[in-house]
């Protein structure tokens, strides 16, 4: 470490120097003249040696005052550029975490609409299922799963997870589901995942079945879709987040049925970015692209989690 005097001190004489006036680098800086004259007798000492002497009724620099003040002003003026450049990389650049589902099958398909309305922009999508503390991250905002909103964060509610079975019609031709029972009797992709309990649990006259059947296990809905997709069995996924698949035929909802799990989909971000031209961009064009993904909202993915 270079032995710096106190940069609050140097920062003073730099504004003195310029102004060769104690109250003038005083208003500049929204400091007292005694704070300045304080400042300046803290940077004396340090040194050993005068950096200004009196003339008149005002301050003049000294000889040695003289020749460092375009050396300190330069490097005040380098720190002004450098952090000009960090501000201007930062706004140029929107960083977001999102967990693999919604990333995947949902947001990133969608993301070069914001680009082309915002082309300032460069946007950095991290996709991870990890939880970050965000507001010491390098991400300007979350998109993340929960019952409500984060506490300590800037929430916006963007949609709730429904929860069915869906299938690839070719596995649904060779196995018939009448009945939701029947899905005890066919591969079901993940069975220990806690959606299909939460189906099953909203359902009139059916009972869980505690029989173990053969079936892929994932720990992914990215995974199960897929697999469901592939015809490997019936998977318990959110259909907004396979809607291009369902929209295409390539999974089939059997029954009309609909869960809604405990958690929904929020845009998270610190306090302290809600003002920033692009968490704000960002904001608007999410909201308005989930409400268009909604259409007329037949699952009622719109209806705040805090609604009967």
């Amino acid at each position: 470490m270079h032995n710096l005097p106190p940069l609050a001190a140097v920062r003073v004489f730099e504004a003195a120097a310029r102004h060769e006036n104690f109250s003038r680098a005083a208003e500049e800086l929204g400091m007292t003249q005694a704070a300045v004259s304080y400042q300046m007798k803290v940077l004396e000492e340090r040194l050993g040696a005068p950096l200004f002497t009196r003339r008149g009724r005002g301050m003049a620099l000294t000889d040695l005052g003289r020749r460092i003040a375009p050396q300190v002003t330069g490097a005040f003026t380098a720190l002004g550029e450098a952090f000009a450049v960090a501000r201007s990389e930062n706004a140029a650049v929107l960083s977001i975490t999102a967990p693999r589902t919604i990333a995947t099958n949902w947001l990133a398909g969608r993301l070069g609409n914001f680009q082309l309305e915002h082309p300032d922009l460069a946007v950095r999508l991290h996709i991870s299922d990890e939880l970050v503390e965000l507001a010491a991250s390098e991400f300007d905002v979350a998109i993340r799963g929960a019952p409500a909103p984060w506490p300590g964060l800037a929430s916006h509610f963007l949609m709730r997870m429904p929860v069915t079975p869906l299938a690839s019609p070719a596995f649904l031709a060779r196995h018939r589901l009448e009945r939701p029972s029947d899905l005890f009797d066919v591969p079901r992709i993940s069975p220990e995942d806690d959606w299909w309990d939460l189906w099953f649990e909203t359902l009139e006259d059916v009972t869980l079945d505690s029989r173990t059947h053969s079936g892929v296990r994932f720990g992914s809905q990215v995974l199960d879709g897929s697999a469901a997709i592939a015809g490997h069995g019936v998977a318990i996924l959110s259909p907004p987040m396979f809607q291009q698949a369902i929209d295409a035929g390539l999974l089939v909802q059997p029954f009309a049925h609909i869960a809604n799990y405990r958690n929904g989909f929020w845009l998270l971000y610190p306090e302290g970015k809600r003002n920033l031209t692009k968490v704000r961009a960002f904001r608007d064009w999410l909201l308005d692209a989930v409400r268009e993904a909604a259409g007329d909202d037949p699952m009622g993915i719109l209806v705040p989690l805090d609604a009967p």
